[in-house]
Protein backbone atom coordinates (compact mmCIF):
# COMPACT_ATOMS: atom_id res chain seq x y z
CA UNK A 1 0.00 0.00 0.00
CA UNK A 2 1.13 3.56 -0.90
CA UNK A 3 0.12 7.05 0.72
CA UNK A 4 -1.70 8.83 -1.27
CA UNK A 5 -4.15 11.92 -1.47
CA UNK A 6 -7.71 11.32 -2.82
CA UNK A 7 -7.00 13.00 -6.26
CA UNK A 8 -3.50 10.72 -7.38
CA UNK A 9 -6.23 7.34 -6.05
CA UNK A 10 -8.80 8.87 -8.33
CA UNK A 11 -6.59 9.74 -11.49
CA UNK A 12 -4.55 6.21 -11.02
CA UNK A 13 -7.80 3.97 -10.56
CA UNK A 14 -9.34 5.58 -13.55
CA UNK A 15 -6.21 5.09 -15.53
CA UNK A 16 -6.26 1.59 -14.55
CA UNK A 17 -9.53 0.73 -15.62
CA UNK A 18 -9.03 1.95 -19.08
CA UNK A 19 -10.12 5.54 -18.86
CA UNK A 20 -8.84 7.13 -22.02
CA UNK A 21 -10.82 11.03 -21.65
CA UNK A 22 -12.97 12.51 -19.23
CA UNK A 23 -15.48 15.29 -20.11
CA UNK A 24 -16.28 18.25 -17.51
CA UNK A 25 -17.31 21.70 -16.93
CA UNK A 26 -15.01 23.24 -14.35
CA UNK A 27 -14.19 23.64 -11.74
CA UNK A 28 -14.50 20.10 -10.73
CA UNK A 29 -11.78 17.53 -9.29
CA UNK A 30 -9.40 20.10 -10.33
CA UNK A 31 -6.43 18.10 -8.67
CA UNK A 32 -7.66 14.32 -9.92
CA UNK A 33 -7.30 16.60 -13.42
CA UNK A 34 -4.06 17.82 -12.88
CA UNK A 35 -2.68 14.13 -11.45
CA UNK A 36 -4.06 12.96 -14.84
CA UNK A 37 -1.72 15.52 -16.63
CA UNK A 38 1.26 14.71 -14.12
CA UNK A 39 0.70 10.57 -14.36
CA UNK A 40 -1.84 9.18 -17.29
CA UNK A 41 -2.20 9.97 -20.78
CA UNK A 42 -6.48 10.86 -19.71
CA UNK A 43 -7.45 13.39 -22.09
CA UNK A 44 -9.63 16.18 -20.59
CA UNK A 45 -12.01 17.28 -22.40
CA UNK A 46 -13.79 20.55 -21.16
CA UNK A 47 -17.29 21.18 -22.65
CA UNK A 48 -19.88 24.56 -22.56
CA UNK A 49 -22.24 22.93 -20.72
CA UNK A 50 -22.88 20.01 -18.42
CA UNK A 51 -25.22 18.00 -20.63
CA UNK A 52 -22.93 17.73 -23.07
CA UNK A 53 -20.49 17.10 -20.77
CA UNK A 54 -22.94 13.61 -19.89
CA UNK A 55 -23.60 13.89 -23.51
CA UNK A 56 -20.25 13.34 -24.62
CA UNK A 57 -19.30 10.48 -21.77
CA UNK A 58 -22.43 8.98 -23.19
CA UNK A 59 -21.08 8.64 -26.60
CA UNK A 60 -17.86 7.40 -25.80
CA UNK A 61 -19.40 4.69 -23.69
CA UNK A 62 -21.91 3.59 -26.21
CA UNK A 63 -18.92 3.70 -29.14
CA UNK A 64 -16.57 1.74 -26.92
CA UNK A 65 -18.82 -0.12 -24.29
CA UNK A 66 -16.54 1.35 -21.76
CA UNK A 67 -17.77 3.46 -19.20
CA UNK A 68 -17.63 7.62 -20.11
CA UNK A 69 -17.02 9.96 -17.06
CA UNK A 70 -18.37 12.77 -16.73
CA UNK A 71 -17.66 15.42 -14.25
CA UNK A 72 -19.27 18.56 -12.41
CA UNK A 73 -18.94 20.69 -9.31
CA UNK A 74 -22.46 20.42 -6.92
CA UNK A 75 -23.37 24.20 -9.01
CA UNK A 76 -23.72 22.53 -12.09
CA UNK A 77 -24.80 18.70 -10.66
CA UNK A 78 -28.52 19.49 -11.29
CA UNK A 79 -27.37 19.96 -14.94
CA UNK A 80 -25.18 16.80 -15.23
CA UNK A 81 -28.56 14.70 -13.70
CA UNK A 82 -30.21 16.33 -16.87
CA UNK A 83 -27.57 15.06 -19.38
CA UNK A 84 -28.14 11.69 -18.09
CA UNK A 85 -31.38 10.88 -19.05
CA UNK A 86 -30.31 9.34 -22.66
CA UNK A 87 -28.08 7.39 -20.86
CA UNK A 88 -30.17 6.25 -18.82
CA UNK A 89 -33.12 5.56 -21.12
CA UNK A 90 -30.37 3.92 -23.42
CA UNK A 91 -28.67 1.86 -21.18
CA UNK A 92 -25.55 3.54 -21.33
CA UNK A 93 -22.46 2.78 -18.66
CA UNK A 94 -21.30 5.97 -17.79
CA UNK A 95 -20.60 7.63 -14.37
CA UNK A 96 -21.04 11.20 -13.24
CA UNK A 97 -18.46 12.60 -10.58
CA UNK A 98 -19.81 15.60 -8.74
CA UNK A 99 -19.05 17.07 -5.93
CA UNK A 100 -21.53 18.06 -3.01
CA UNK A 101 -22.54 19.94 0.03
CA UNK A 102 -19.57 20.91 3.32
CA UNK A 103 -20.96 19.70 6.10
CA UNK A 104 -20.89 23.16 7.46
CA UNK A 105 -22.02 24.67 4.68
CA UNK A 106 -25.56 22.60 4.83
CA UNK A 107 -29.01 24.68 5.20
CA UNK A 108 -27.38 27.87 5.99
CA UNK A 109 -27.82 29.53 2.11
CA UNK A 110 -24.29 29.15 1.01
CA UNK A 111 -23.75 30.38 -2.39
CA UNK A 112 -25.72 28.72 -4.67
CA UNK A 113 -25.42 25.43 -2.87
CA UNK A 114 -28.89 22.74 -3.23
CA UNK A 115 -29.74 19.36 -2.56
CA UNK A 116 -28.94 18.19 -5.77
CA UNK A 117 -27.86 14.42 -4.31
CA UNK A 118 -31.69 13.08 -5.22
CA UNK A 119 -32.44 14.55 -8.70
CA UNK A 120 -29.81 11.21 -9.93
CA UNK A 121 -31.66 8.63 -8.39
CA UNK A 122 -34.44 8.60 -11.33
CA UNK A 123 -31.87 8.76 -13.82
CA UNK A 124 -28.77 5.88 -12.65
CA UNK A 125 -28.90 2.29 -11.62
CA UNK A 126 -27.02 3.83 -8.51
CA UNK A 127 -25.72 6.87 -6.41
CA UNK A 128 -23.95 7.43 -3.88
CA UNK A 129 -22.18 9.49 -1.29
CA UNK A 130 -18.84 9.60 -0.17
CA UNK A 131 -17.53 11.24 2.67
CA UNK A 132 -14.05 9.61 3.75
CA UNK A 133 -11.62 8.98 0.97
CA UNK A 134 -10.91 5.33 2.39
CA UNK A 135 -14.52 4.71 1.16
CA UNK A 136 -12.95 6.02 -2.40
CA UNK A 137 -11.79 2.56 -3.81
CA UNK A 138 -14.99 0.33 -2.83
CA UNK A 139 -17.42 2.74 -4.18
CA UNK A 140 -15.62 3.84 -6.95
CA UNK A 141 -15.35 0.01 -7.93
CA UNK A 142 -18.89 -0.75 -7.33
CA UNK A 143 -19.65 2.23 -9.15
CA UNK A 144 -18.26 0.76 -12.56
CA UNK A 145 -19.53 -2.71 -11.63
CA UNK A 146 -22.84 -1.32 -11.49
CA UNK A 147 -22.46 0.62 -14.59
CA UNK A 148 -21.63 -2.59 -16.82
CA UNK A 149 -23.27 -5.57 -15.23
CA UNK A 150 -26.57 -6.82 -16.35
CA UNK A 151 -28.05 -4.30 -18.55
CA UNK A 152 -25.63 -1.34 -18.29
CA UNK A 153 -26.77 2.27 -17.38
CA UNK A 154 -25.29 5.13 -15.67
CA UNK A 155 -24.27 5.61 -12.18
CA UNK A 156 -23.08 8.67 -9.60
CA UNK A 157 -20.80 9.20 -7.42
CA UNK A 158 -21.45 12.65 -5.40
CA UNK A 159 -18.04 13.23 -3.35
CA UNK A 160 -17.71 16.03 -0.27
CA UNK A 161 -16.91 18.97 -1.09
CA UNK A 162 -18.28 21.64 -3.49
CA UNK A 163 -15.63 20.46 -6.33
CA UNK A 164 -14.97 17.21 -4.90
CA UNK A 165 -11.95 18.42 -3.07
CA UNK A 166 -12.59 17.42 0.72
CA UNK A 167 -11.79 13.72 -0.88
CA UNK A 168 -9.34 14.75 -3.46
CA UNK A 169 -7.22 16.37 -0.37
CA UNK A 170 -7.71 13.88 2.24
CA UNK A 171 -4.64 11.11 2.42
CA UNK A 172 -4.74 7.51 3.01
CA UNK A 173 -3.08 4.30 2.31
CA UNK A 174 -4.07 2.33 -0.62
CA UNK A 175 -3.89 0.06 -3.83
CA UNK A 176 -4.19 1.30 -6.94
CA UNK A 177 -6.18 -1.19 -8.72
CA UNK A 178 -4.36 -3.57 -10.92
CA UNK A 179 -4.52 -2.36 -14.95
CA UNK A 180 -7.48 -4.09 -16.67
CA UNK A 181 -9.79 -2.58 -18.77
CA UNK A 182 -13.79 -2.40 -17.78
CA UNK A 183 -16.40 -2.77 -20.31
CA UNK A 184 -20.03 -4.18 -20.75
CA UNK A 185 -20.66 -7.21 -20.63
CA UNK A 186 -18.39 -7.26 -17.31
CA UNK A 187 -20.49 -10.71 -16.65
CA UNK A 188 -21.59 -12.70 -19.65
CA UNK A 189 -24.80 -14.83 -18.01
CA UNK A 190 -25.73 -18.45 -19.48
CA UNK A 191 -29.04 -19.33 -19.72
CA UNK A 192 -31.00 -22.09 -18.08
CA UNK A 193 -30.96 -25.43 -20.53
CA UNK A 194 -34.85 -25.53 -20.02
CA UNK A 195 -35.19 -21.98 -20.96
CA UNK A 196 -33.25 -22.77 -24.06
CA UNK A 197 -35.36 -25.95 -24.91
CA UNK A 198 -38.53 -23.95 -24.75
CA UNK A 199 -37.31 -21.46 -26.94
CA UNK A 200 -36.17 -23.70 -29.10
CA UNK A 201 -40.03 -25.35 -29.37
CA UNK A 202 -41.53 -22.68 -30.01
CA UNK A 203 -39.52 -21.57 -32.79
CA UNK A 204 -39.63 -24.98 -34.48
CA UNK A 205 -43.60 -24.69 -34.28
CA UNK A 206 -43.48 -20.98 -35.94
CA UNK A 207 -44.73 -21.33 -39.50
CA UNK A 208 -44.43 -17.09 -39.09
CA UNK A 209 -41.77 -16.25 -36.95
CA UNK A 210 -39.91 -12.64 -36.82
CA UNK A 211 -36.49 -12.18 -34.91
CA UNK A 212 -36.07 -8.91 -33.39
CA UNK A 213 -32.35 -8.06 -32.84
CA UNK A 214 -31.98 -5.13 -29.83
CA UNK A 215 -29.17 -2.76 -28.77
CA UNK A 216 -28.01 -5.90 -26.63
CA UNK A 217 -26.83 -7.80 -28.67
CA UNK A 218 -24.96 -4.31 -29.94
CA UNK A 219 -23.72 -4.95 -26.42
CA UNK A 220 -22.80 -8.58 -26.12
CA UNK A 221 -21.11 -8.66 -29.58
CA UNK A 222 -23.68 -11.52 -30.92
CA UNK A 223 -24.74 -9.90 -34.29
CA UNK A 224 -23.16 -12.99 -36.45
CA UNK A 225 -24.90 -15.49 -34.05
CA UNK A 226 -28.68 -13.44 -34.54
CA UNK A 227 -27.96 -13.35 -37.77
CA UNK A 228 -27.02 -16.96 -37.99
CA UNK A 229 -30.51 -17.88 -36.01
CA UNK A 230 -32.50 -16.34 -38.60
CA UNK A 231 -30.74 -18.10 -41.41
CA UNK A 232 -31.22 -21.31 -39.48
CA UNK A 233 -34.67 -20.48 -39.16
CA UNK A 234 -35.41 -18.75 -42.78
CA UNK A 235 -37.00 -16.55 -40.51
CA UNK A 236 -37.52 -12.39 -41.16
CA UNK A 237 -35.00 -10.41 -38.93
CA UNK A 238 -36.12 -6.46 -38.10
CA UNK A 239 -33.76 -4.65 -35.59
CA UNK A 240 -34.39 -1.99 -32.67
CA UNK A 241 -33.11 1.48 -33.68
CA UNK A 242 -30.46 0.46 -31.39
CA UNK A 243 -29.85 -2.74 -32.64
CA UNK A 244 -29.36 -1.47 -36.31
CA UNK A 245 -25.93 -1.76 -37.00
CA UNK A 246 -26.33 -5.64 -35.53
CA UNK A 247 -28.19 -6.75 -39.37
CA UNK A 248 -26.77 -5.95 -42.24
CA UNK A 249 -29.34 -4.34 -44.26
CA UNK A 250 -28.56 -5.94 -47.68
CA UNK A 251 -29.02 -9.74 -45.69
CA UNK A 252 -31.97 -11.09 -47.59
CA UNK A 253 -33.97 -11.60 -44.60
CA UNK A 254 -33.31 -8.24 -43.27
CA UNK A 255 -36.72 -6.17 -42.95
CA UNK A 256 -35.76 -3.26 -41.20
CA UNK A 257 -37.08 -1.42 -38.19
CA UNK A 258 -40.54 -2.01 -36.86
CA UNK A 259 -42.43 0.45 -33.92
CA UNK A 260 -42.84 4.20 -34.21
CA UNK A 261 -39.91 5.04 -36.01
CA UNK A 262 -40.25 2.75 -38.97
CA UNK A 263 -40.52 1.21 -42.33
CA UNK A 264 -44.73 0.55 -43.30
CA UNK A 265 -43.54 -2.90 -44.43
CA UNK A 266 -41.79 -3.82 -40.95
CA UNK A 267 -44.99 -3.12 -39.33
CA UNK A 268 -46.72 -5.16 -41.65
CA UNK A 269 -44.63 -7.99 -41.55
CA UNK A 270 -44.64 -7.74 -37.51
CA UNK A 271 -48.45 -7.99 -37.65
CA UNK A 272 -48.73 -10.99 -39.53
CA UNK A 273 -46.58 -12.65 -37.52
CA UNK A 274 -47.27 -16.10 -35.28
CA UNK A 275 -44.31 -15.60 -33.16
CA UNK A 276 -41.77 -12.71 -32.63
CA UNK A 277 -38.63 -13.23 -30.22
CA UNK A 278 -36.92 -10.05 -28.77
CA UNK A 279 -33.02 -10.64 -28.40
CA UNK A 280 -31.40 -8.04 -26.46
CA UNK A 281 -34.23 -5.46 -26.84
CA UNK A 282 -36.94 -4.09 -24.56
CA UNK A 283 -40.42 -4.43 -25.52
CA UNK A 284 -41.01 -0.40 -25.16
CA UNK A 285 -43.80 1.49 -26.81
CA UNK A 286 -41.31 2.88 -29.45
CA UNK A 287 -40.29 -0.11 -30.92
CA UNK A 288 -43.74 -1.92 -30.40
CA UNK A 289 -45.90 1.25 -31.89
CA UNK A 290 -47.16 0.95 -28.29
CA UNK A 291 -47.80 -2.45 -28.12
CA UNK A 292 -49.85 -2.52 -31.51
CA UNK A 293 -47.03 -4.31 -33.59
CA UNK A 294 -46.74 -7.28 -32.46
CA UNK A 295 -50.30 -7.25 -30.80
CA UNK A 296 -50.16 -8.39 -27.34
CA UNK A 297 -51.51 -11.76 -28.42
CA UNK A 298 -48.58 -12.72 -30.18
CA UNK A 299 -46.95 -15.27 -29.10
CA UNK A 300 -42.91 -14.29 -27.88
CA UNK A 301 -39.64 -15.79 -27.02
CA UNK A 302 -37.62 -12.93 -24.90
CA UNK A 303 -33.91 -13.25 -24.72
CA UNK A 304 -32.51 -10.69 -22.34
CA UNK A 305 -30.26 -10.52 -19.44
CA UNK A 306 -32.56 -8.32 -17.49
CA UNK A 307 -35.41 -10.87 -15.82
CA UNK A 308 -37.95 -8.21 -15.78
CA UNK A 309 -38.22 -7.16 -18.90
CA UNK A 310 -39.89 -10.63 -19.75
CA UNK A 311 -43.02 -11.35 -20.18
CA UNK A 312 -43.72 -7.45 -19.06
CA UNK A 313 -46.26 -6.78 -21.95
CA UNK A 314 -46.67 -10.09 -23.55
CA UNK A 315 -48.38 -12.32 -21.36
CA UNK A 316 -47.42 -15.59 -23.99
CA UNK A 317 -44.06 -15.25 -23.31
CA UNK A 318 -41.17 -17.55 -23.31
CA UNK A 319 -38.45 -16.30 -21.10
CA UNK A 320 -34.95 -16.76 -21.90
CA UNK A 321 -32.51 -14.86 -18.96
CA UNK A 322 -29.04 -14.79 -20.74
CA UNK A 323 -26.52 -12.61 -22.39
CA UNK A 324 -27.31 -12.76 -26.03
CA UNK A 325 -24.24 -14.10 -27.44
CA UNK A 326 -24.21 -16.79 -24.64
CA UNK A 327 -27.91 -17.85 -24.95
CA UNK A 328 -28.13 -17.38 -28.66
CA UNK A 329 -25.11 -20.21 -28.93
CA UNK A 330 -26.70 -22.69 -26.86
CA UNK A 331 -30.41 -21.92 -28.58
CA UNK A 332 -28.36 -22.56 -31.76
CA UNK A 333 -27.06 -26.01 -30.59
CA UNK A 334 -30.57 -27.23 -29.33
CA UNK A 335 -32.11 -26.36 -32.31
CA UNK A 336 -30.04 -28.05 -35.18
CA UNK A 337 -31.27 -28.88 -38.43
CA UNK A 338 -34.34 -27.10 -39.35
CA UNK A 339 -36.54 -28.01 -42.39
CA UNK A 340 -36.96 -24.16 -43.66
CA UNK A 341 -39.16 -25.53 -46.43
CA UNK A 342 -42.49 -24.72 -43.76
CA UNK A 343 -41.35 -20.98 -43.42
CA UNK A 344 -40.43 -20.45 -47.16
CA UNK A 345 -44.00 -18.84 -48.11
CA UNK A 346 -43.49 -16.38 -45.03
CA UNK A 347 -40.07 -15.58 -46.33
CA UNK A 348 -41.45 -14.68 -49.57
CA UNK A 349 -44.37 -12.74 -48.13
CA UNK A 350 -41.55 -10.21 -46.21
CA UNK A 351 -39.34 -10.06 -48.94
CA UNK A 352 -42.54 -8.98 -51.11
CA UNK A 353 -44.15 -6.10 -48.77
CA UNK A 354 -40.37 -4.88 -48.36
CA UNK A 355 -40.23 -4.93 -52.28
CA UNK A 356 -43.42 -2.77 -51.78
CA UNK A 357 -42.20 -0.82 -49.64
CA UNK A 358 -39.21 0.71 -51.52
CA UNK A 359 -40.84 1.30 -54.76
CA UNK A 360 -43.32 3.21 -52.38
CA UNK A 361 -40.59 5.84 -52.01
CA UNK A 362 -38.57 5.46 -54.65
CA UNK A 363 -39.58 8.95 -56.34
CA UNK A 364 -38.59 10.28 -52.74
CA UNK A 365 -34.94 8.40 -52.41
CA UNK A 366 -34.49 9.32 -56.05
CA UNK A 367 -35.87 12.99 -56.30
CA UNK A 368 -33.46 15.81 -57.42
CA UNK A 369 -35.76 18.59 -56.05
CA UNK A 370 -33.91 21.30 -54.39
CA UNK A 371 -33.77 22.15 -51.87
CA UNK A 372 -33.15 18.30 -50.84
CA UNK A 373 -35.79 15.39 -49.97
CA UNK A 374 -34.33 14.02 -46.54
CA UNK A 375 -35.51 10.81 -47.86
CA UNK A 376 -32.75 11.19 -50.85
CA UNK A 377 -30.52 12.53 -48.23
CA UNK A 378 -30.04 9.64 -46.04
CA UNK A 379 -30.75 7.57 -48.95
CA UNK A 380 -27.37 8.47 -50.71
CA UNK A 381 -25.85 8.76 -47.13
CA UNK A 382 -26.40 5.19 -47.38
CA UNK A 383 -23.66 4.48 -50.43
CA UNK A 384 -21.59 7.88 -49.46
CA UNK A 385 -20.89 6.71 -45.68
CA UNK A 386 -17.10 5.33 -45.52
CA UNK A 387 -16.70 1.87 -44.72
CA UNK A 388 -16.06 2.31 -40.93
CA UNK A 389 -18.39 4.70 -40.06
CA UNK A 390 -19.74 5.15 -36.70
CA UNK A 391 -23.31 7.08 -37.93
CA UNK A 392 -24.86 8.61 -34.42
CA UNK A 393 -28.17 10.28 -35.02
CA UNK A 394 -30.14 12.61 -33.32
CA UNK A 395 -33.43 11.74 -32.18
CA UNK A 396 -37.27 13.15 -33.70
CA UNK A 397 -37.04 13.59 -37.44
CA UNK A 398 -33.04 12.64 -37.57
CA UNK A 399 -34.40 9.39 -36.31
CA UNK A 400 -37.22 8.39 -38.01
CA UNK A 401 -35.38 9.35 -41.22
CA UNK A 402 -32.16 7.26 -40.06
CA UNK A 403 -34.23 4.40 -39.04
CA UNK A 404 -36.56 4.20 -42.34
CA UNK A 405 -34.36 5.26 -44.71
CA UNK A 406 -30.11 4.79 -43.95
CA UNK A 407 -29.15 1.95 -44.61
CA UNK A 408 -25.95 -0.16 -43.01
CA UNK A 409 -24.16 -3.03 -44.67
CA UNK A 410 -20.38 -2.75 -44.47
CA UNK A 411 -19.33 -5.14 -41.06
CA UNK A 412 -17.51 -2.29 -39.84
CA UNK A 413 -20.47 0.28 -39.77
CA UNK A 414 -22.06 1.36 -36.53
CA UNK A 415 -24.95 3.23 -35.42
CA UNK A 416 -25.85 5.25 -32.13
CA UNK A 417 -29.03 7.09 -31.53
CA UNK A 418 -30.17 9.32 -28.65
CA UNK A 419 -32.86 7.87 -26.61
CA UNK A 420 -35.26 10.61 -26.38
CA UNK A 421 -32.74 14.03 -26.21
CA UNK A 422 -32.90 16.24 -28.76
CA UNK A 423 -29.38 18.21 -29.33
CA UNK A 424 -27.43 14.59 -28.17
CA UNK A 425 -26.04 14.27 -31.40
CA UNK A 426 -23.59 16.64 -31.55
CA UNK A 427 -21.49 16.28 -28.70
CA UNK A 428 -22.25 12.53 -28.24
CA UNK A 429 -20.54 12.32 -31.88
CA UNK A 430 -17.55 13.77 -30.63
CA UNK A 431 -17.23 11.76 -27.29
CA UNK A 432 -17.84 8.46 -29.88
CA UNK A 433 -14.96 9.85 -32.22
CA UNK A 434 -12.84 10.56 -29.04
CA UNK A 435 -13.42 7.32 -27.84
CA UNK A 436 -12.96 5.67 -31.72
CA UNK A 437 -10.12 7.38 -33.30
CA UNK A 438 -9.96 4.14 -35.95
CA UNK A 439 -14.02 5.07 -37.27
CA UNK A 440 -15.12 7.98 -39.04
CA UNK A 441 -17.79 9.72 -36.81
CA UNK A 442 -20.89 11.05 -39.17
CA UNK A 443 -23.34 13.10 -36.87
CA UNK A 444 -26.75 13.44 -39.21
CA UNK A 445 -29.03 15.99 -37.00
CA UNK A 446 -31.40 18.66 -37.88
CA UNK A 447 -30.72 22.25 -37.29
CA UNK A 448 -33.26 22.51 -34.59
CA UNK A 449 -31.07 19.56 -32.66
CA UNK A 450 -27.72 21.38 -33.63
CA UNK A 451 -28.80 24.90 -31.78
CA UNK A 452 -29.27 23.03 -28.66
CA UNK A 453 -25.77 22.58 -28.40
CA UNK A 454 -24.13 24.73 -31.42
CA UNK A 455 -21.23 26.16 -29.37
CA UNK A 456 -19.68 22.03 -29.01
CA UNK A 457 -18.36 23.11 -32.42
CA UNK A 458 -15.78 25.29 -30.90
CA UNK A 459 -14.61 21.79 -28.79
CA UNK A 460 -14.83 19.72 -31.69
CA UNK A 461 -12.41 22.43 -32.96
CA UNK A 462 -10.28 22.88 -29.88
CA UNK A 463 -9.33 19.27 -30.54
CA UNK A 464 -9.80 18.80 -34.16
CA UNK A 465 -11.93 16.42 -33.33
CA UNK A 466 -12.63 14.71 -36.96
CA UNK A 467 -16.18 14.37 -36.91
CA UNK A 468 -18.54 14.57 -39.57
CA UNK A 469 -21.78 16.68 -39.10
CA UNK A 470 -24.22 15.78 -41.49
CA UNK A 471 -27.34 18.45 -40.98
CA UNK A 472 -30.76 18.45 -42.34
CA UNK A 473 -31.43 21.80 -42.63
CA UNK A 474 -35.32 22.67 -42.90
CA UNK A 475 -34.65 25.91 -41.14
CA UNK A 476 -37.42 24.54 -38.69
CA UNK A 477 -38.94 22.55 -35.91
CA UNK A 478 -41.11 20.88 -38.76
CA UNK A 479 -41.37 18.02 -36.65
CA UNK A 480 -44.48 20.07 -34.63
CA UNK A 481 -46.39 20.32 -38.24
CA UNK A 482 -48.62 17.53 -37.29
CA UNK A 483 -49.34 18.81 -33.44
CA UNK A 484 -49.88 22.19 -33.93
CA UNK A 485 -52.36 21.54 -37.60
CA UNK A 486 -54.26 19.39 -34.77
CA UNK A 487 -54.07 22.66 -32.19
CA UNK A 488 -55.11 24.60 -34.96
CA UNK A 489 -58.24 23.04 -35.78
CA UNK A 490 -57.24 21.06 -38.69
CA UNK A 491 -55.01 23.71 -40.72
CA UNK A 492 -52.44 26.08 -40.12
CA UNK A 493 -53.39 29.70 -39.58
CA UNK A 494 -52.61 32.84 -37.83
CA UNK A 495 -48.86 32.95 -36.75
CA UNK A 496 -48.31 29.79 -36.29
CA UNK A 497 -45.14 30.22 -37.52
CA UNK A 498 -43.70 31.82 -34.26
CA UNK A 499 -44.60 28.27 -32.81
CA UNK A 500 -42.17 26.37 -35.14
CA UNK A 501 -40.20 28.64 -38.07
CA UNK A 502 -36.52 29.67 -37.72
CA UNK A 503 -34.59 32.03 -39.62
CA UNK A 504 -32.08 31.00 -42.65
CA UNK A 505 -29.46 30.48 -41.32
CA UNK A 506 -26.27 29.68 -42.97
CA UNK A 507 -25.20 26.91 -40.89
CA UNK A 508 -21.81 26.37 -43.01
CA UNK A 509 -20.88 30.19 -41.92
CA UNK A 510 -21.36 29.34 -38.33
CA UNK A 511 -19.45 26.98 -38.20
CA UNK A 512 -16.41 28.19 -40.08
CA UNK A 513 -16.51 30.67 -37.65
CA UNK A 514 -16.31 28.45 -34.73
CA UNK A 515 -13.19 26.47 -36.17
CA UNK A 516 -15.17 24.26 -38.40
CA UNK A 517 -14.98 23.49 -42.13
CA UNK A 518 -18.51 24.30 -43.06
CA UNK A 519 -19.68 23.14 -46.68
CA UNK A 520 -23.37 24.14 -47.96
CA UNK A 521 -25.48 21.59 -49.86
CA UNK A 522 -28.42 23.34 -51.87
CA UNK A 523 -28.89 20.39 -54.24
CA UNK A 524 -28.49 16.46 -54.78
CA UNK A 525 -25.75 16.89 -56.82
CA UNK A 526 -23.21 18.58 -54.41
CA UNK A 527 -24.03 15.94 -51.34
CA UNK A 528 -21.22 13.40 -53.00
CA UNK A 529 -18.94 16.12 -53.46
CA UNK A 530 -19.38 17.24 -49.66
CA UNK A 531 -18.92 13.72 -48.70
CA UNK A 532 -15.70 13.39 -50.28
CA UNK A 533 -13.96 16.46 -49.42
CA UNK A 534 -15.12 16.24 -45.63
CA UNK A 535 -13.07 12.48 -45.98
CA UNK A 536 -9.78 14.04 -46.78
CA UNK A 537 -10.16 17.27 -44.20
CA UNK A 538 -8.07 16.00 -40.93
CA UNK A 539 -10.60 18.16 -38.62
CA UNK A 540 -14.35 18.40 -37.48
CA UNK A 541 -16.67 19.13 -40.81
CA UNK A 542 -19.99 20.35 -40.58
CA UNK A 543 -21.92 20.04 -43.80
CA UNK A 544 -25.23 22.29 -44.10
CA UNK A 545 -27.78 20.45 -46.55
CA UNK A 546 -30.58 22.48 -47.16
CA UNK A 547 -33.72 20.78 -47.15
CA UNK A 548 -37.65 20.55 -47.79
CA UNK A 549 -39.24 22.76 -44.93
CA UNK A 550 -42.88 20.48 -45.64
CA UNK A 551 -41.39 17.22 -45.39
CA UNK A 552 -42.35 15.51 -42.78
CA UNK A 553 -41.22 11.97 -41.39
CA UNK A 554 -43.46 9.16 -41.77
CA UNK A 555 -44.68 7.87 -38.30
CA UNK A 556 -45.47 3.80 -38.03
CA UNK A 557 -48.73 2.73 -38.53
CA UNK A 558 -50.36 -0.48 -36.79
CA UNK A 559 -53.02 -0.61 -40.04
CA UNK A 560 -52.89 -3.72 -41.96
CA UNK A 561 -52.16 -3.84 -45.75
CA UNK A 562 -54.08 -6.39 -48.04
CA UNK A 563 -52.43 -9.60 -47.85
Amino acid sequence: MTNMTGAEYLSRALDAYGVEAVFLVPTALSATLVAMENETAIKRIVTHGEKAAAYMADGYARATGKPGICMAQNIGAANLAAGLRDAYLGNSPVIALTGGPYEWSRGRNYYQEIEDFPLFKPVTKSSRQVFDVTRLPDQLDQAFRDATTGKPGPTHLELAGHTGDIIENQSFDATVPAPGVRRSPALRVAPDPEAIAAAAAALRAARRPVILSGGGVRTSGASEEVVALADRLGAPIATSLNGKETVPADHPLSIGIPGLYARASANQIMLEADLVMYVGSQTGSQVTLTWQVPPTSTRVVHLDIEPTELGRHYPDTVPVVADARLGLIALLEALGPVDTEQTRPWRERAAELTARWRESVADLTGSEAAPLRPERLTSDLSWLLPDNAIVVSDTGHAGMWTAGYLDLAKPQQGFLRAAGSLGWGLPAGIGAQIARPDAQVVVFTGDGGLFYHLSELETAARWNVPLTIVVNDNRSLNQEINPYTVAYGGALSGRHHELWHFNDVNLATVAESLGVTGIRVTKPSELEPAMARAAEIDGPVLIDVVSDIDAVAPKGSAARAPH
